[in-house]
């Protein structure tokens, strides 16, 4: 949050008693009743402001009608509707199954924070006005800690839109962040109330004494960050036990005072040596202030010249009077203030102060509360290694072994007392042991049966063949025929139970690699015998799933168009789709030449792979992550292509994360640790994208010219296309007959017409479209 603040008079405030009228109301020890003028403005004030069960006496009850017309004021001011009141009807819901997170605090401090909280999670943020409308209980199963109950609250929701709820079983908080003081008043009842919960917390009263004292902040800035702070000369009676030990920086000198009287030698000593010393620079001004967590930032303030000592001594004489144990009287450096910037010869602006506040997420031991990341590779020198928290390094590639490696595995994470709450993998080779090891640890994951069933392409069309239902329409009627081949004898009997022409491809295989239309039985006995003379292994043609074996499958041809649906699953139930058309391959093969995103289909059709989609994986048994459904719309609907158990690979996060604000690695985090994500049920895209693939065999002198790695990626940074490169030029320039895309190029538009007409364009101009790689062919379908 960034806020600018125009310095004038009230910047000089004066020196009087400690009692000052904190805006922010009994939470910081302030007037026991709200200021008496209320804001400009009209709403209506006859709302459910009043909480049953708990009720509040008069000046609380003014106080929570104070707040209510602060958010009022500053969601008009911000040009944003009223808070309707919708408490008569109260929300009813499952118990700790959402996401809630909490605000009790004044709405003018947490504003830009609860607003895009309503955005992330529309219907989940909350904003509590009282004390009063929160409830504290022991946690069960956990002695000492509490779970904190939401009675009545505002949420926030996409728009700006704000409503006054009842719940109706109360709700349970999730993260609670409140503003609080230490001083006596409602500020210890908010403090108690985030002392000790079971949810992360914002803020407490331990971390309000440590970070509103001023001078100790300083202090740790300089110490342990070395970070720069304003010259300050500081006088401390009886300090905190952090600030005891001398000076943290040149800049930064600590005079400890034995007591408030008879100080007036050291004072005009320290004063003095203070105001000629190098570390003031060219400072013209200087502010002499309290400082202490009592405070709260609401300070005395007093502006003097440099060069006025005596004032400033007298400054410092007179709040010495008025010290306390552990505060301090301040003498600092005033820095130039801000100035906006003004076109041609118009007057300068005002003089402004910057406020920058980041709210960050602390545990209840105000420890930070970060996403620890572990990482396990086989590659002992991957670039990753360097980045994460915890590297291990591990033989992941025997993939018949992943039953043992996952217990080996299990104990390393054990012996180094890793607490995770999570594991997930994006690499298709892992997917099973990813399962396995979540098994071994307790964490949430869908079971390894249904891993290894999605991970198997046959397996997963024979047995969703056998699913008739219920519920219905069941699965079996998208899923196709098709054979294992393990041996020349499978293939021939395949032959004769799979309509020709058919598909063959690896069982275990990625990125269309060795899939192909094979249209009689002797072309059948050809490709299986090329494929398994020239992929045995993961060494001839690494990350495609040979790990996994070379075997292979005969499938049924499907006419239709192709399209990918990339869902996200959460306990069985979808939380959000995303469809994706396919442009026609270059038979007979079955290599991605483009896609556009969203679908171009009709919201019929567009609903019926999703459907179709959704019942694959759950009649596989995948309930719970992020899965990628490739399909092809025939005439009688939806058939299945296979399912990949993970996102969507190549451009396809990217895509998603552009046009609808959805990042599918974020999602499957957190539903891999057992967290359901805030996402939106029927999500608009902001725009199109089309897109073309880019192949070494068709592109290669292009790629080292006109659409160079250096030429595609400036184009991208211009927003002029974009470029998602799959694998370095040097690894993919011998292709062979076994190619993969090298690269994705997109364009984007209001309108599928208008990216795809764009794309054309540069794939022209750039020389990708070509008579060999009819660009305007494989957008044809994009209409």
């Amino acid at each position: 949050m960034l806020s600018l603040d125009p310095m004038g008079p009230k910047w000089d405030c004066p020196l009087g008693s400690k009692v000052l009228e904190d805006k922010e109301g009994p939470w910081g020890g302030g007037s026991s009743l709200p200021p008496p003028d209320y804001f400009p403005g009209s709403w209506r004030l006859d709302v459910g402001l009043d909480c049953k069960g708990s009720p509040e006496g008069p000046e609380a009850r003014a106080w929570t009608t104070y707040y209510y017309s602060l958010l009022q004021s500053c969601l008009q001011q911000a040009g944003l509707p009223e808070t309707q009141d919708r408490s008569q009807v109260p929300r009813t819901g499952c118990p700790g199954a959402e996401v809630t997170l909490c605000v009790l605090g004044s709405p003018s401090t947490f504003l830009s924070v609860l607003l895009e909280g309503g955005v992330q999670s529309p219907g989940n943020m909350l904003l509590c006005l009282s004390p009063a409308w929160l409830t504290k209980v022991p946690a069960p199963g956990q002695p000492g800690e509490a779970a904190l109950l939401v009675s009545k609250a505002v949420s926030f929701h996409p728009g700006g839109l704000t409503f006054l709820d009842d719940f109706v079983p109360q709700r349970r908080a999730t993260y609670f962040l409140a503003g609080l003081g230490p001083r006596p008043g409602l500020g210890q009842e908010a403090a108690e109330l985030a002392r000790d919960l079971t949810c992360p917390t914002g803020a407490s009263a331990e971390l309000a004494r440590l970070l509103e004292d001023r001078l100790l902040t300083r202090q740790l800035l300089a110490q342990q960050g070395g970070v720069a702070v304003p010259a300050t000369l500081a006088f401390t009676y009886k300090p905190p036990t952090l600030l005891q030990g001398g000076n943290a920086s040149p800049g930064l000198r600590l005079v400890e005072l034995s007591g408030k009287e008879g100080q007036e030698t050291l004072v005009k000593e320290e004063v003095g040596a203070f105001l000629c010393s190098a570390v003031l620079g060219d400072t013209l001004q200087v502010a002499i202030k309290l400082s202490s967590w009592r405070w709260r930032g609401q300070q005395a303030l007093r502006l003097h010249p440099r060069a006025e000592v005596g004032a400033v001594v007298d400054t410092v004489l007179a709040l010495l009077e008025k010290l306390e144990e552990e505060e301090s009287v301040l003498v600092e450096a005033v820095c130039p203030p801000a100035r906006l910037p003004f076109p041609g010869n118009a007057p300068a602006g005002p003089e402004l102060a910057v406020r920058i506040c980041a709210v960050v997420c602390r545990t209840q031991g105000d420890r930070p509360l970060l996403s620890k990341l572990h990482l396990v590779e086989s590659d002992p020198n991957h670039f990753a290694s360097q980045l994460v928290q915890t590297f291990i390094h591990f033989d992941v590639t025997e993939h018949q072994r992943d039953e043992e490696n996952a217990q080996l595995l299990a104990e390393l994470v054990r012996a180094r007392g890793l607490q995770l709450d999570g594991c997930f993998s994006y690499w298709d080779d892992c997917l099973v042991l990813t399962a396995l090891l979540c098994q071994e640890l307790g964490l949430p994951c869908s079971p390894p049966a249904a891993m290894r069933l999605a991970k198997q392409k046959s397996r997963t069309q024979l047995h969703l063949l056998h699913c008739q239902g219920p519920p219905w329409p069941a699965p079996s009627i998208h899923a196709v025929p098709c054979c294992p081949l393990e041996s020349e004898a499978d293939v021939e009997r395949a032959v004769h139970q799979v309509p020709l022409p058919a598909v063959m491809k690896l069982e275990f295989g990625a990125g269309a690699v060795g899939v192909r239309l094979v249209e009689d039985a002797p072309q059948c006995h050809q490709h299986f015998s090329k494929i398994a003379h020239d992929l045995q292994g993961e060494a001839d043609h690494p990350g495609i799933g040979l790990g996994w074996g070379n075997s292979m499958l005969l499938m049924e041809f499907i006419d239709g168009t192709e399209h990918d649906v990339d869902l996200v699953l959460f306990s069985g139930r979808l939380l959000a789709a995303f469809v994706s058309d396919n442009g026609p391959t270059r038979l007979p093969g079955f290599t991605e030449t483009a896609a556009c995103m969203p679908t171009g289909l009709a919201p019929e059709q567009e609903a019926q792979l999703v459907q179709a989609a959704f019942r694959c994986c759950l009649g596989c048994g995948l309930l719970d992550g992020v899965f990628n459904v490739e399909l092809k719309l025939t005439r009688t609907g939806p058939r299945l292509i296979e399912i990949n158990p993970r996102m969507g690979g190549f451009y396809l996060r990217d895509w998603i994360l552009e046009l609808y604000g959805v990042d599918l690695l974020l999602a499957a985090a957190m539903v891999a640790c057992g967290l359901r994500p805030a996402l939106p049920t029927h999500p608009r895209a902001s725009g199109h994208l089309v897109g073309v693939t880019g192949l070494v065999s068709q592109h290669l002198q292009v790629l080292s010219s006109t659409a160079s790695q250096e030429a595609l990626r400036a184009l991208h940074d211009q927003g002029l296309l974009r470029f998602n490169q799959f694998a370095s030029l040097e690894e993919v320039r011998e292709p062979g007959e076994y190619e993969e895309p090298y690269c994705s190029v997109a364009c984007a538009g209001p309108s599928l017409a208008e990216a795809r007409l764009r794309l054309l364009g540069l794939c022209q101009g750039l020389g990708i479209d070509g008579p060999h790689y009819p660009v305007a062919h494989f957008l044809s379908h994009f209409k």
